[in-house]
């Protein structure tokens, strides 16, 4: 089981929230390391002498590039489920069924989930 990341909770992380902390910590102690892509950090990433709690997950996580076979993935994807985000389609495409996928927008995830065919828990932040 794996925990995907979307820019919601790396926002969410840099603003200091306690549950996602809680969160993050769980997985750190099942020797689990997240995973997000570099679109995501984009999202996110403002300004560094200012974000040390991202900055800090982010030296703990694992980033995916965002390359052109998960970009094409992620349009093929957009197009079965009716969608236009290529970020959160990307982040869909990091899961496997029984991960989970933090994410400050679930509604969008869910239908995105729903095309791939993938069994994952949204975890709401």
């Amino acid at each position: 089981m794996s925990l995907i990341l979307d820019s919601g909770a790396l926002i969410a992380i840099d603003r200091g929230d306690r549950t996602f902390a809680a969160l993050l910590k769980r997985e750190r102690l099942g020797g689990r390391v997240p995973v997000t892509h570099g679109a995501c950090v984009g999202q996110a990433w403002r300004n560094g002498t200012r974000q040390a709690n991202l900055a800090r997950l982010l030296a703990s996580i694992e980033v995916v590039a965002l390359d052109q076979d998960l970009g094409r993935r992620a349009g093929v994807l957009l197009g079965k489920s009716r969608s236009a985000d290529v970020v959160d389609a990307a982040v869909v495409l990091l899961a496997t069924d029984g991960d989970e996928i933090a994410t400050s927008d679930p509604d969008d995830l869910r239908k995105l989930c729903t095309a791939a065919a993938l069994s994952v828990d949204l975890l709401h932040v």
